[in-house]
């Protein structure tokens, strides 16, 4: 990612100290400051500059700062309502301006979005919790700066009409999930309850649309699903769940690469203020919520009121912590048992080092255009 940086971004603070964006220490940024202090006497005509220019004007005390990359690139999910409010919104585009182009990708599952941090194609993504500590513990460098949801997204599911009717009834049939994602480690920790591993199933590995598909036209006998997929089932074609378990779903993480973190922590501090924004914004607008929903995953706004009203817990604290390690020291042994991690090391490794809660505590939604 370039770093080069062409627009400048007038700043009120307090007590007329000239501070750098959140995530910038104090006293850096003074070249630029008098830089643009400098243009608005030469009657510079950089829209930044005249917002410095004006907020002098207007009696403010203003500091001016560059952006430190030109380029996020961010997913959005429908199995995280709150990117669909930031995404709709245009909370970053309007935040950032000209001077930082907003990239959109969207994560058709946990292991999609862990695809692409890996590679780069994107600097923060959304998962469900088990799928960051899985990536992180096989070596993928990434942190979850903000927690989005605590979900029950996951459940097992039976095609209309199946004798199929507990955990224990799976033995020997064939269950289509996605490997790599929370209904995969919801799958895993259900056939647990019943005295069962992965070895006593056919795991079909199918992404979760291909999975509901399967199930729906009878290739599999039952899926681990995921919402709002899981939810469109049930109303259109009769599915049932046969066994549900809140605990066994792990939160909604934001996560975001090293490189990114270390390049741009002033960005990563605008991304986390934006899911703050989003956060009051979709308590105050449940409705609205719902029908971004029903759009972006193409259902109908009964089944997106399901999800949300139901299924999901949104007003949730941002700040990752405590509360998600203790629902990821129950799957960290299974990663290793089932083994989807080399060795227990790692996963301990992974639990000390995913998470970094500093841009949560500091997020600030006031800072947000919008």
């Amino acid at each position: 990612m370039t770093s080069p940086r062409l627009a400048l971004r007038g700043l009120a603070l307090v007590a007329g100290a000239a501070l750098l964006l959140t995530g910038c220490v104090a006293g850096e940024g003074s070249d630029q400051a008098d830089d643009a202090a400098t243009d608005a006497a030469d009657g510079a005509t950089s829209d930044a500059t005249t917002d410095a220019a004006t907020d002098a004007a207007d009696g403010a005390d203003g500091a001016a700062t560059e952006w430190s990359a030109d380029t996020l690139s961010i997913d959005w999910a429908t199995y995280n309502p709150l990117s669909l409010v930031v995404k709709e919104n245009h909370y970053l585009e309007d935040t950032l301006g000209d001077a930082v182009s907003v990239e959109w990708v969207q994560s058709a599952g946990s292991n999609k979005a862990n695809e692409a941090l890996r590679a780069g194609a994107i600097d923060v993504g959304s998962t469900a919790g088990s799928a960051a500590l899985l990536a992180r513990a096989n070596g993928s460098p990434i942190h979850t700066i903000a927690i989005y949801s605590q979900p029950e997204w996951s459940a097992l599911v039976v095609p209309a009409g199946s004798d199929i009717t507990s955990v224990a009834d799976l033995k020997g049939k064939s269950v289509a999930v996605t490997k790599g994602t929370d209904p995969y480690f919801f799958l895993l920790q259900a056939l647990e309850t019943a005295g069962l591993t992965a070895d006593d199933i056919t795991i079909q590995n199918l992404q979760h649309a291909d999975g509901k598909a399967a199930l729906e036209n009878g290739s599999v006998d039952a899926w681990s699903g995921l919402d709002p997929l899981m939810a469109a089932s049930e109303e259109t074609a009769g599915s049932t769940l046969i066994y549900r378990n809140i605990d066994f779903n792990t939160y909604g993480f934001l996560n975001a690469t090293q490189d990114f973190l270390d390049a741009s922590p002033d960005l990563a501090q605008i991304v986390v203020d934006a899911y703050a924004k989003a956060q009051e914004w979709a308590a105050e607008n449940p409705d609205e919520l719902v029908n971004l929903l029903a759009e972006a995953a193409q259902i109908d706004p009964a089944v997106a009121s399901t999800v949300i009203t139901e299924r999901t817990n949104l007003e949730v604290s941002q700040v990752p912590g405590q509360a998600q390690l203790d629902v990821l020291t129950i799957v960290a042994p299974i990663l290793v048992s089932n083994g989807d991690v080399a060795t227990q090391d790692a996963v301990d490794d992974a639990l000390d080092t995913l998470i970094d809660p500093t841009f949560a505590e500091k997020a600030d939604p006031s800072a947000i255009t919008g």
